[in-house]
């Protein structure tokens, strides 16, 4: 559950929700599969394998694949699903040197990566498949404060540390009603090589040019004054250590507090169907391989009414082509229940995550039945 704010605020009504789950899965089923009603739900059509694959990558996904695999090995009982959640430019890595299957990753396999894997893909392309939408949160320790609000450059300002403590007339300017606390500010950042690191600077590149001087990038910018590893190592940190804040993706939340994000002329607080309204609006990355490849563009600085412009898309990085016709197959059967409606619903029951919309889906099928 997000911690509920103790103060009383007007919310700008969240827009275009991606709801719309009513497309089933195009799958053969299995009438061997066995089902286990305390596990997640899956289609009835659903594919089954024999075998195994294995990913690694995004620690974002952690939480969301974990309930994937639940779900999918609960229904077939000779499938196994390996998942590693070593941060997106591990699991990238490992894709490119074939050591994986996929790559969870909440950065798309970008140009050169995509040279880089060819070997690894029979010479084809690696496409990016968005199966995973989650907002990030910006979660702080301070008693008695449940939510703060925060424009994008004082965000920006305090992650670069510039603003070094929490009663700083920036923070004091949007938050009349609260009592600051005379406390020094430590904000943590990932340590490893992260996806969620680099949609959070791009937000800062975006939303707050002209306090945040730093590229987007997957490796922090500056010489921290806390790290630590994973979306699970900053909550446990942050936890941990009154006067701290940092970012994480939304399933790691659970009873933090939590800022509202400045957004035009309102402050909008996280939640599944504001990060929705970004996402449903953004175009097909230029950067994309090709027509199957679904990497996004998304719009971080956006001011549209009641969007939540600090967005993850994490995707699943995949070869177009395996030079194992069975591991292709395996492959493919648990994708289709990863971007499934009951997939993507028991994703969002668990971690808040935003189920993809039809449009979404129907492209994410033809993706995935390209893959040989």
């Amino acid at each position: 559950m997000l911690p509920s704010n103790k103060r009383n605020r007007t919310h700008a009504a969240a827009g275009a929700v991606l709801a719309g789950l009513l497309l089933a899965t195009t799958a053969c089923g299995s009438d061997d599969a066995v089902r286990d009603s305390a596990a997640p739900a899956v289609p009835d059509d659903l594919e089954c394998f024999s075998g195994s694959i294995s990913g690694a990558g995004s620690s974002a996904q952690e939480n969301a694949m974990t309930t994937w695999i639940a779900g999918y090995q609960s229904a077939c009982d000779d499938a196994r699903v390996y998942y590693d959640s070593i941060g997106s430019g591990g699991g990238r890595n490992q894709f490119i040197d074939g050591a994986v299957t996929f790559a969870g990753t909440d950065a798309a396999v970008g140009p050169e990566e995509n040279e880089d894997a060819r070997a690894r893909c029979e010479g084809s392309d690696t496409i990016n498949l968005p199966a995973y939408v989650v907002a990030i949160a910006v979660v702080f320790n301070l008693e008695g404060i449940d939510s703060l609000d925060l424009r994008p450059d004082t965000i920006a300002k305090i992650f670069d540390q510039k603003i070094t403590r929490w009663d700083d007339p920036e923070i004091a300017e949007t938050n009349p009603d609260v009592e600051l606390p005379d406390l020094e500010i430590t904000p943590v950042n990932r340590a490893d090589d992260s996806g969620t690191t680099e949609n959070f600077t791009r937000y800062l590149e975006e939303a707050a040019s002209e306090a945040w001087p730093h590229e987007a990038d997957g490796q922090w910018p500056i010489t921290p004054r806390e790290s630590a590893q994973g979306n699970s190592g900053i909550a446990d940190t942050v936890k941990r250590a009154e006067g701290s804040i940092g970012y994480v993706e939304m399933s790691h939340v659970h009873d933090m507090s939590t800022v509202a994000v400045g957004v035009g002329g309102t402050f909008v607080e996280i939640s599944p169907e504001a990060a929705a309204q970004v996402v449903a609006d953004s175009p097909r990355s230029e950067d994309a391989s090709g027509e199957y490849d679904l990497a996004l563009d998304l719009d971080y600085g956006t001011t549209a009414e009641g969007a939540y412009p600090l967005v993850l898309v994490s995707y699943e990085s995949v070869c177009l082509d395996y030079p194992d016709d069975k591991e292709a197959e395996r492959l493919k059967g648990f994708l289709r229940y990863l971007v499934s409606e009951e997939g993507q619903q028991a994703v969002s029951d668990e971690t808040g995550s935003t189920p993809v919309n039809d449009t979404l889906r129907e492209q994410l099928l033809a993706s995935i039945d390209a893959v040989s």
